[in-house]
């Protein structure tokens, strides 16, 4: 059984995160330069074994694609394209953002490191994850 990626995708920074070989746990992994995503791939995919990735499909509040969707299907396009065998899916990441910043607090992070939006794109691709797990047992 391989792990389970999660991707948070931005136009300058992609959060990421990843489960535990068994599944149980979603972990945040990093916050990886965008033009450096499929790269970093790569190289991880080369090195664990990953089952599927799951994209983070942003929606407006009223239930419209964002103006990232076209960027992310671009994505998923190219994922699918370089790794036929795993299988890409969507989860909804409305208020992972939020979710990640009431995280940040209650875990008693630091000001100065709730505002490094790197801290808050692996916690929000760690969101992404849960959530994914959660829907799926």
């Amino acid at each position: 059984m391989g792990r389970i990626l999660a991707i948070d995708y931005g136009k300058r920074r992609t959060g990421l995160a990843v489960t535990d070989m068994l599944r149980i746990t979603a972990n945040p992994l990093l916050t990886i330069d965008t033009s450096g995503l499929l790269s970093w791939l790569d190289d991880y995919v080369r090195r664990e074994q990953v089952d599927t990735i799951v994209v983070g499909y942003p929606r407006q509040m009223n239930g419209q694609d964002s103006e990232t969707v076209p960027a992310i299907r671009a994505l998923e396009d190219q994922l699918r394209a370089r790794w036929p065998q795993i299988p890409v899916v969507e989860y909804d990441e409305r208020f992972t953002s939020v979710l990640a910043h009431q995280a940040m607090i209650a875990g008693g992070m630091k000001r100065k490191d709730r505002q490094n939006k790197a801290n808050v794109d692996k916690l929000a691709a760690c969101i992404i994850l849960e959530g994914y797990l959660e829907h799926q047992s």
